[in-house]
């Protein structure tokens, strides 16, 4: 058996431990601009859903279904935030822009929970205005406490089980294909 020279679309088979992650910009100029643009943004993301979730746990007038999953929405919101900026502060300021196999997945993972738990929340807050409107007189039976808590349990119950499987499947692919 004779084996010709290699050709252009041979496969790759290394194992490499990180993805390559493509920058908006080349140029540090702008990437000063978003970093600082994207850090601001942040900064007033942080503040106003903390701030939104204190004023809701202080005033003993917002304590009601309605506000109790809009407090869950801002955790949400701010959670967002927090799974995704850093990263690309990270990659706005950093010469290596580059993110561990490990680390994409853990991302990934989170952000899928809190978007499928966000749809399901908000599933739960227009079921509540719904039975607020429909049913006034039994609407304190309906939208008890303790349903109010099922809601949420279940809202996050079904975002983690949506992340596992999006990324038990993302896990099984191969990203490791030809660099040509």
């Amino acid at each position: 058996m004779i084996l010709g020279p290699l050709t252009m679309n041979a496969w790759n088979h290394t194992n490499e431990p990180n993805f390559m992650l493509m920058g908006m910009t080349d140029s540090k100029e702008i990437q000063l601009v978003l970093s600082v643009l994207f850090l601001l943004i942040y900064l007033v993301t942080v503040l106003g859903n903390i701030g939104m979730m204190l004023i809701i746990r202080l005033d003993a007038q917002l304590h009601t279904p309605m506000y109790f999953f809009l407090t869950h929405l801002s955790f949400l919101d701010l959670s967002y935030s927090t799974v995704i900026t850093p990263k690309t502060l990270e990659n706005l300021m950093s010469s290596i822009k580059n993110i561990s196999f490990m680390g994409c997945f853990i991302q990934l993972y989170f952000f899928v929970l809190l978007a499928a738990a966000e749809c399901f929340i908000l599933s739960s807050m227009a079921y509540d205005r719904y039975t607020a409107i429909c049913n006034p007189l039994h609407y304190p039976v309906i939208m008890s406490t303790r349903r109010c808590h099922i809601l949420i349990i279940v809202s996050y119950m079904i975002g983690a089980m949506d992340s596992s499987v999006t990324v038990f499947c993302l896990s099984k692919l191969n990203f490791c294909n030809s660099k040509f």
